[in-house]
């Protein structure tokens, strides 16, 4: 048996119908995160994009969808997934734009990945490899606390898989935005900051981070989102990106 441990299965859908997705009923499951990734990258019709920790492909389907003529590989170390998100590109009928692949990022980049990439776009583990606090479900403790590959191994693995002034855009926890910006990789600059505040007047518990290979242009904080309004109801901005998957940055 593997180690991983996807049994059953749920049929969702994101951007308010637009695009399906079958899923683990347990485990690793595509949130908000996911789309608000998608919803970052400034891709254009005609760009490679790479995404690294594809999962069930929730981010890749849904950036897919806005961009026409874009072409996606993603990779995930879970075979079971990669398979699940073959599936979903196939029941989206994206099979000539999105190819998902089995990928490691603590093994060596393939040669094909090398500076490759218009944009690189990464959901990593948000828990240190050294926390207490893991997931009972083997699927889940995968996906949210790092393995052989850390936050630094991450970041050079995107680094590496793109072009000269290709853009890295990846969401992660805001307590960890200092480690993040001090990890990156030395001719990362271009570094915008965009939080994700769950309500008005509450601190950011999730921030995107963007940076451009072999870019020096000063870094930026921007605006940001405000998630929720005071009833706990998705913000009207929030709604129009989870509906339209429409660029926030």
């Amino acid at each position: 048996m593997s180690k991983f441990e996807i049994r059953t299965f749920t049929d969702d859908t994101l951007l308010d119908g637009q695009v399906k997705i079958r899923q683990p009923n347990k485990g690793f499951r595509t949130t908000i995160d996911a789309v608000l990734l998608a919803a970052s990258v400034p891709a254009s019709t005609g760009e490679k994009i790479l995404e690294l920790g594809l999962g069930s492909g929730g981010a890749s389907l849904c950036l897919c969808y806005r961009v026409a003529g874009s072409k996606i590989t993603g990779i995930d170390i879970n075979p079971e997934l990669v398979a699940l998100a073959k599936e979903n590109i196939k029941q989206n009928g994206f099979e000539e734009r999105v190819e998902a692949r089995v990928g490691n990022v603590a093994t060596r980049l393939p040669k094909c990945f090398v500076a490759s990439f218009h944009q690189v776009m990464l959901n990593p583990p948000y828990l240190s490899r050294n926390t207490d606090h893991v997931s009972p479900n083997l699927d889940r403790a995968i996906a949210t606390r790092e393995g052989k590959a850390d936050l630094k191994r991450w970041l050079k693995y995107a680094h590496d898989s793109l072009l000269y002034k290709g853009r890295m855009s990846v969401i992660h926890r805001a307590d960890r935005l200092n480690e993040l910006i001090r990890i990156l990789p030395p001719n990362m600059g271009g570094v915008s900051i965009f939080p994700l505040w769950p309500r008005e007047g509450t601190e950011a518990k999730r921030v995107i981070v963007q940076a451009r290979k072999g870019v020096k242009s000063p870094s930026r904080i921007l605006t940001g989102l405000t998630l929720h309004n005071e009833g706990g109801d998705y913000t009207d901005e929030t709604k129009i990106v989870l509906k339209g998957g429409q660029i926030i940055i």
